[in-house]
């Protein structure tokens, strides 16, 4: 006879859960993103299933009536999410057909042709930019010109 109402080495009853390591959360991708990107990255993660990476939908007006943002603001925040790495396209939508974007969450491995694929994680090559450029394009000498002018260079 089975036991009833045992639970052991069983998930409890509240569902699916997104995990957030510390090194995604201390990092400067992450602790940039506006307050509706970070919204729109758990409405996307709501929408993994754990075998559909890089066909997770979700449409600007499902983001807006969701998440109770503007549709400028959702969009900025689907933009930042690309930028960061957090998030890449996989198939663009539609207008005309009505077919939401798919995204690939970099967070999670995906099945392809090929097999599953790791997680790429692009968020952690993001580097904030300077006012001066990219952090990795600095400029060649902050002191100036590295050799002196001839005192004779001009009109005699």
């Amino acid at each position: 006879m089975a036991r009833q109402g045992s639970n052991k080495g069983k998930r409890p009853q509240d569902g699916q859960y997104i995990p957030l390591p510390y090194a995604q959360l201390k990092s400067a991708a992450w602790r940039s993103l506006s307050g509706a990107a970070v919204k729109v990255w758990l409405e996307l993660h709501t929408r993994f299933n754990g075998s559909n990476n890089g066909n997770v939908r979700l449409s600007m007006n499902e983001a807006v009536s969701a998440l109770g943002i503007s549709k400028g603001t959702a969009q900025r925040a689907f933009i930042e999410l690309q930028e960061k790495g957090f998030i890449a396209m996989q198939n663009p939508g539609n207008w005309y057909h009505r077919r939401a974007h798919e995204w690939r969450l970099t967070t999670k491995r995906m099945q392809t042709s090929k097999g599953m694929q790791p997680a790429t994680d692009d968020w952690r090559h993001w580097r904030k930019k300077t006012k001066d450029g990219p952090p990795e394009y600095p400029s060649p000498s902050p002191m100036g010109p590295s050799e002196n002018p001839s005192p004779f260079a001009g009109s005699t």
